[in-house]
């Protein structure tokens, strides 16, 4: 295939435990993509197999993003802030570990700000797609994962959604179950919408089912200007979704 037949591709976060897995599939489907991945340091750079492909910035940074944007046709965004355990917890005392953000990584500074800056330079880039991967939740205003160190993260993903929605650039929002390290390619996957998933048994998802999601995401025009809840059934029930231009044509929701 002329590699001007392939699609650039760009997967932020690519050094995440759900972005190298985005990341790691693109390389795999080397004929079809050129891939490009973000991370924020040469540790995660390292950590992905350190190749030339995969750059350095910092989201926070607008500037420092954009060699990373140039030339590409979708952007996968798989950023998100982390919570950690505040130090000192002792498990064996019982009780619940509290959560901390490290010092200017809070949620409002990735999860909003550095997900504005990357929609921002996407768009300046004429980048043609832009899938964002955000979490289940955001309707639930007293959500526990609201409380982890204060920092509100359901609440400003859902703005950065909103804001990607707003910006006229074709998209596609992800709003994933709990994820599951497990295999993925092995379940019927479930989309909904406003949370409905959570008031049912089925509200988790493998990291490599949301990954394959994403990709696939890219294919079809279906998947487009639609933001949908993302969850599968158990193992064994139910079949292996294979058919992914009908799972997106099932979803009506822009937002």
């Amino acid at each position: 295939m002329a590699e001007s037949n392939k699609s650039a591709v760009l997967v932020t976060g690519a050094g995440g435990r759900t972005g190298q897995i985005v990341y790691k599939k693109l390389k795999e489907r080397s004929e079809q993509y050129t891939t490009r991945g973000l991370v924020r340091t040469q540790e995660s750079k390292e950590k992905i197999g350190g190749a030339d492909d995969v750059c350095i910035g910092d989201i926070r940074n607008a500037e420092s993003i954009i060699p990373a944007i140039q030339g590409i046709d979708a952007l996968v965004i798989l950023t998100s802030a982390v919570p950690k355990i505040k130090p000192g917890f002792d498990p064996a005392k019982g009780g619940r570990p509290e959560f901390c953000f490290d010092d200017g990584a809070y949620p409002e500074q990735v999860d909003w700000i550095g997900q504005k800056n990357q929609i921002d330079a996407a768009k300046a880039a004429g980048v043609k797609h832009i899938v964002l991967v955000g979490s289940m939740g955001g309707t639930i205003e007293n959500h526990p994962l609201n409380s982890l160190g204060n920092g509100n993260i359901l609440i400003w993903k859902r703005k950065a959604e909103q804001y990607l929605a707003d910006s006229g650039t074709p998209y596609t929002i992800i709003r994933a179950g709990g994820l599951q390290d497990k295999e993925g390619g092995v379940r019927e996957l479930l989309v909904g919408k406003d949370d409905e998933l959570l008031q049912t048994e089925t509200k988790t998802i493998a990291r490599a089912d949301v990954a394959e999601v994403c990709i696939q995401a890219l294919n079809f025009e279906e998947s487009k200007f639609k933001a949908f809840d993302l969850a599968s059934k158990p193992e064994g029930t139910g079949s292996p979704t294979k058919d992914f231009k009908a799972l997106f044509s099932q979803i009506s929701t822009r937002f």
